[in-house]
């Protein structure tokens, strides 16, 4: 647990992802966080860009991968329905820059990208506007993106680039573990709050690092059943930390 952690998980739960010191501060302190440690880590964050003050002593997300991340609940409504063909990328003659090979392979990965030859990213083409986000993730802009119908032995080795079994399963597992600890949630408020801030937060990286493949590679409905129970767990961890909050802004002005 890092005051780093807390800050950018609480801005990310948070309405419109804006808040203010004080209450990441009290969080931090109901996890066990510094008060000096928070305001360290806000204005490290400001300076890297990845917070910007909106007011005296407020701050609110600001790069585009905290947006995607942050976005979660809307991922799913980039998925379209999957005609067979691929989106490619090729990065071999992309800038040999450590930090711009650095900032493409992330925006990859978080748009479930996979490697089928070397310098040849792919992933099924059935999301929308894949190149715009890619670009706005950090992909490098002489990288080149174009969509391919593969060949049938070419089309079969990428469709294994992604163990899809193995995902659908996850997806089941893990909405049966948010359905079983909403059902059997019995703990104080204060240990119920970090629970489901750690608990939440596993579920969460899932979902965002989640390549959003089409159907018939994996199941779409137990996809977005989980989906379903990750915005109830959300709804219930907000509401836990929004009480938790207010009292303890409450007894510190006291």
């Amino acid at each position: 647990m890092t005051a780093k952690r807390i800050v950018l998980e609480l801005l990310s739960a948070a309405p419109d992802h804006e808040s203010s010191s004080a209450a990441m501060v009290a969080c931090g302190a109901l996890l066990g966080i510094s008060e000096n440690s928070v305001r360290v880590t806000l204005a490290r964050l400001v300076a890297a860009g990845t917070l910007e003050p909106t007011g005296r002593g407020t701050y609110r997300l600001n790069t585009p991968i905290t947006r995607h991340v942050t976005a979660w609940r809307e991922l799913e409504k980039l998925v379209r329905r999957w005609d067979g063909g691929w989106l490619c990328v090729h990065t071999a003659d992309a800038s040999r820059d450590r930090g711009a090979a650095r900032r493409s392979t992330r925006a990859l990965k978080l748009l479930g990208f996979r490697t089928l030859a070397r310098g040849l990213e792919v992933r099924p083409d059935n999301l929308h506007d894949t190149h715009e986000r890619l670009l706005a993730l950090g992909l490098d802009a002489d990288a080149l993106v174009f969509r391919a119908e593969l060949d049938p032995a070419t089309d079969a080795r990428a469709r294994k680039l992604w163990d899809a079994e193995r995902l659908t399963s996850s997806y089941t597992r893990t909405t049966e573990r948010i359905e079983r600890w909403l059902a059997t949630m019995e703990l104080e408020p204060r240990a119920a709050a970090r629970e489901a801030f750690f608990f939440g937060g596993d579920v969460l990286r899932k979902i965002i690092f989640d390549p959003r493949l089409p159907e018939p590679l994996v199941d779409i409905a137990a996809r977005k059943q989980m989906l379903e129970a990750a915005a109830r767990l959300d709804t219930y961890g907000r509401r836990l930390w929004e009480r938790l909050v207010t009292n303890q802004e409450a007894r510190r002005a006291a």
